[in-house]
């Protein structure tokens, strides 16, 4: 009897894995005809002109910023060189601990203003002070209270003066160009795109001067090294497919660009919930829906910003737990969608792609491994299933990394030295058996802090960029 059941869930299992390859199969074809569609329809010409005309839309950037005094000041010099005709930059120090403060002091001279909001739609904790850089007058820095990453983008939406925003992770950095090229499909789509996310790079390894990227190296850490192909995957294939069908649900709050009113309609970002980037794409979604609206959400493969990622064990561990609990947070608080005729393909097809494959997916697919390698042992398996299984399973996996490298190298070319494509290459093989698992076992100890209401954030360490000992009086050279 204990035989017969063991073989039916690993059956189910089995199953289960199958479907899923198959639909991650479906999003790389997807994928794939997408990127080839966007490398021919991206002339720089159209860029060039968008960049130089005076009707071009100004936007506004928020940074919210906790304890980032490692990162802030080359984010904020990335930030002032993005070729755009008009946009201010909104610094929002959310209380921090640290010298983040200071540092924006020392290096940007910062002068206090009256505080005021243009326009205060939504409730936040109180800004202390607020100030206007001298040497840079575009640079806005607000002094508020701790309230959290959700509750620092509402109090930059209450200060904007532009109907449209970016939100930027104050770790990132944005390439000269990524701006213009996200924005474009609001310029080309008029009314009908509210939002539009690009792609987030791993910048661990590159070397940074005064904001500006100037050399793009693979990282030699091995948890970073598997993020960067994580990321490719993710990116390339998973959300340029889901953006193809107008079923993407989530734009990284690392780099997204927003059309405030609607933002405002659904209530600006939730501050109950530490997946506050996914969420407000899920409230937009079905605020469009509710509206009957044709206006779309959106993902450029090429507006590329770089990010720091962890690089060990403790620090990645507690991002992909968070992650894992907003996205458990998000489902729960948006169940009334799943499987809803009511809202077409978000509820008959993206809401249940989310909950069983992203959410579900990693835990059942460890769960199989282990029952599958436990069955070998105590022969409740035969030999043949297993092999199918890790087939499916961890070659399918090679399978899907070696196709988005070999998706990236055709198309962006980020990394041009050999080397560094060989080593993704042997990377995309090798993640499959160690840091796959690894994932999956943070994702699965995510639904444990979920139902033990632990959703706090936590510390986050930073390592910082690897910045060129150059003076960062040479941007000024830049700038002029």
């Amino acid at each position: 009897m204990l035989t017969d059941i063991f073989h039916v869930f690993n059956y189910f299992i089995f199953l289960y894995v199958i479907i899923v390859d198959g639909f991650y199969l479906f999003l790389f074809l997807l994928s794939f005809k997408q990127v080839k569609e966007y490398l021919k329809q991206s002339p720089y010409s159209e860029i060039k002109e968008f960049s130089l005309s005076n009707l071009t839309t100004p936007i506004s950037i928020l940074v919210p910023a906790y304890n980032e005094e490692k990162t802030i000041v080359q984010s904020v010099y990335s930030l002032l060189q993005i070729n755009y005709p008009e946009f201010e930059i909104i610094i929002i120090n959310d209380g921090s601990k640290d010298g983040t403060m200071e540092e924006l002091q020392r290096e940007f001279s910062l002068s206090e203003l009256p505080i005021y909001a243009l326009r205060k739609q939504m409730d936040t904790q109180p800004v202390l002070e607020m100030y206007r850089s001298t040497k840079y007058p575009s640079l806005i820095v607000i002094d508020k209270e701790n309230g959290g990453k959700a509750d620092s983008l509402n109090a930059g939406i209450n200060f904007s003066n532009y109907p449209y925003f970016c939100s930027v992770d104050a770790d990132s950095m944005l390439e000269p160009d990524s701006l213009i090229k996200a924005m474009k499909p609001m310029f080309e789509g008029g009314q009908n795109v509210v939002a539009c996310g690009g792609i987030i790079r791993v910048v661990n390894g590159c070397t940074v001067e005064n904001g500006y990227l100037k050399k793009v190296r693979l990282p030699k850490n091995k948890y970073a090294i598997s993020q960067v192909i994580e990321y490719l995957r993710s990116f390339l294939m998973g959300r340029i497919g889901l953006s193809s069908l107008n079923n993407l649900l989530i734009i990284s709050g690392a780099f997204g660009i927003f059309r405030k009113r609607e933002v405002l309609e659904v209530g600006g970002y939730s501050v109950n919930t530490v997946g506050e980037d996914m969420e407000l794409i899920v409230s937009l979604q079905k605020y469009l829906y509710k509206q009957k609206s044709d206006a779309k959400v959106l993902f450029v493969p090429d507006p590329v910003c770089w990010t720091e990622v962890p690089e060990d064990f403790r620090n990645l561990s507690r991002q992909r737990t968070r992650w894992q609990v907003g996205l458990l947070q998000t489902m729960v608080k948006h169940k009334d969608t799943l499987f809803n005729p009511r809202y077409k393909s978000m509820g008959l097809l993206a809401m249940p792609y989310f909950l069983l494959v992203e959410l579900l997916g990693p835990t059942i697919e460890l769960l199989g491994l282990i029952f599958v390698t436990f069955g070998l042992f105590f022969d409740l398996v035969n030999i043949p299933f297993a092999v199918l299984f890790f087939t499916f399973t961890l070659l399918f996996g090679v399978f899907l990394s070696v196709s988005a490298i070999l998706l990236e190298e055709y198309s962006f070319r980020k990394y041009e030295k050999v080397s560094d494509l060989l080593k993704l290459l042997l990377f995309s093989v090798l993640e499959n058996f160690w840091y796959r698992q690894l994932n999956a076992f943070f994702k699965t100890w995510g639904f444990v802090r979920y139902f033990k209401k632990d959703t706090g954030w936590g510390v986050q360490k930073r390592k910082g960029f690897h910045v060129d000992q150059t003076s960062n009086s040479s941007f000024n050279q830049h700038q002029s």
